[in-house]
């Protein structure tokens, strides 16, 4: 298993960014190589979100979901916050 964390800073008062994610996270639920996904909301500094998703592994989510149909309408979804990712990078457990 890999988690993806990928961190935003978001204005404030941007609730098309959690809408869109909504979106996309029905998106993930749907794909066999998905095992969880969760958005959170920093309480210290409401610009800053962090979306973890697991995967299977990192093999399964960049030749797996990212070259799946499902892709194209999930990155149509996220692609208005892509300049606001601060880190998008793929982590193993430990212990």
């Amino acid at each position: 298993m890999t988690v993806e964390y990928i961190r935003y800073r978001i204005a404030a008062g941007q609730p098309a960014f959690i809408e869109a994610i909504r979106q996309a996270n029905q998106l993930l639920a749907a794909a066999p190589d998905c095992l969880s996904y969760q958005l959170s909301h920093c309480e210290e500094d409401p610009t800053l979100f962090i979306w973890r998703i697991e995967w299977t592994s990192v093999e399964r989510h960049l030749n797996g979901f990212r070259k799946s149909a499902e892709f194209g309408a999930f990155f149509q979804l996220v692609k208005p916050f892509y300049t606001s990712i601060q880190e998008m990078n793929h982590y193993a457990v430990v212990g």
